[in-house]
């Protein structure tokens, strides 16, 4: 299978648990501020490095590639929130909700589209370790700017780095998967 149709895969399986989640919870995540969606992913690429570094024992039968999978739909919300304002809705259809959803996954898609080709699918090499410790670092990373007030000097921004995230947690689903 080529890159795109895995991406693809992992894509439409966490999409349909993010809009199935908005059924029962509502848009429930519009309460996240920026921190608090940093923490939520800390809290779960942590916990994927936690079973790698035990060799696997765990008590919690979540498995990685369920925490992988939240990652990237919390970065989805992460994309979602810095596109709308805080006056805008915390109650938004699901409509709304597929649209927005839909519209940030074909921004990270491009960007892996473009990344994909320059780097020539290094990640496909990469350990799923240093998929956990990139998250991390990208979340160290925009802690640090969120203490800037948002502001970079050189460095991209919060937006590229959740996008980032994303990435790399869909790149660890595929080869899981493989």
């Amino acid at each position: 299978m080529d890159t795109l149709t895995q991406y693809n895969e992992v894509v439409a399986k966490c999409q349909e648990v993010f809009l199935k989640k908005a059924l029962d919870y509502g848009t429930s995540w519009r309460m996240f501020r920026p921190i608090s969606i940093v923490d939520q992913i800390y809290i779960k690429a942590w916990r994927i490095r936690q079973i790698q570094e035990n060799k696997g024992v765990q008590k919690i039968e979540d498995s990685i590639e369920s925490e992988f999978s939240a990652i990237i739909n919390y970065g989805y919300i992460a994309l979602i929130q810095s596109s709308l304002q805080e006056q805008d809705p915390v109650d938004l259809p699901l409509a709304e909700v597929t649209r927005l959803y839909e519209s940030k996954v074909e921004e990270v898609r491009q960007l892996m589209l473009l990344k994909n080709h320059d780097y020539g699918e290094a990640w496909r090499n990469m350990s799923q370790e240093s998929f956990a410790d990139l998250i991390l670092t990208k979340l160290y990373r925009i802690k640090q700017i969120l203490a800037n007030d948002g502001k970079t000097t050189i460095s991209e921004g919060i937006e590229a780095n959740f996008c980032d995230i994303i990435n790399y947690a869909i790149f660890a689903l595929i080869l899981i998967n493989e």
